[in-house]
């Protein structure tokens, strides 16, 4: 069975070798508006996220999917950080810290898949990448906050936590032992 890859194929713009897709998102950043009714990239991540999350190797078909395997990367972190939150405020509290700490993008040494990532060709490239993903990690971390504390008693939801140990294509965005 093959993974799932991004049914989104309209790349206005890139950045490296990912592209730049519009969001639904209130957070400022790089990256173009979309619209409140349109699918987003991380609407799709986190759909596919549970089926995809088993796969150990992932096949990029576009530059969209490069951005589907850092989202769904990040995701488990988040699954990480949302473990010990006991409720949504904590969590989400936990989601802002988690994407305002400091993060390798591709091209830096602590990066996990400089291999599929191409380098940024300047500092001004590297800023926008930086910014890029910096909008996508507040975004998601927020939409998997309401997605794991959507339980009616308000406590996290087992059937996402559960897959806080599942290592996509056997890598992580943290460090060895974080």
């Amino acid at each position: 069975m093959p993974a799932y890859h991004s049914q989104i194929r309209e790349v206005q713009q890139s950045v490296g070798n990912m592209a730049l897709l519009p969001l639904r998102t209130q957070v400022r950043g790089p990256a173009p508006i979309a619209g409140p009714k349109e699918t987003d990239i991380i609407d799709e991540s986190l759909y596919y996220f549970k089926a995809n999350v088993f796969f150990r190797t992932y096949e990029i078909k576009s530059e969209t999917d490069r951005v589907m395997i850092y989202i769904t990367l990040y995701i488990t972190e988040c699954l990480k950080k949302l473990q010990r939150c006991a409720n949504k405020s904590q969590g989400m509290q936990e989601m802002y810290s988690l994407a305002i700490t400091k993060f390798d993008i591709p091209g830096e040494s602590g990066f996990p898949l400089n291999s599929v990532y191409a380098k940024p060709s300047s500092p001004a490239e590297a800023d926008l990448m930086r910014q890029y993903l910096l909008q996508i990690r507040h975004e998601t971390g927020n939409r998997v906050c309401e997605k794991v504390f959507s339980t009616e008693d308000g406590r996290p939801s087992k059937f996402w936590l559960c897959f806080a140990k599942k290592k996509f294509m056997d890598k992580s965005l943290s460090g060895p032992g974080q």
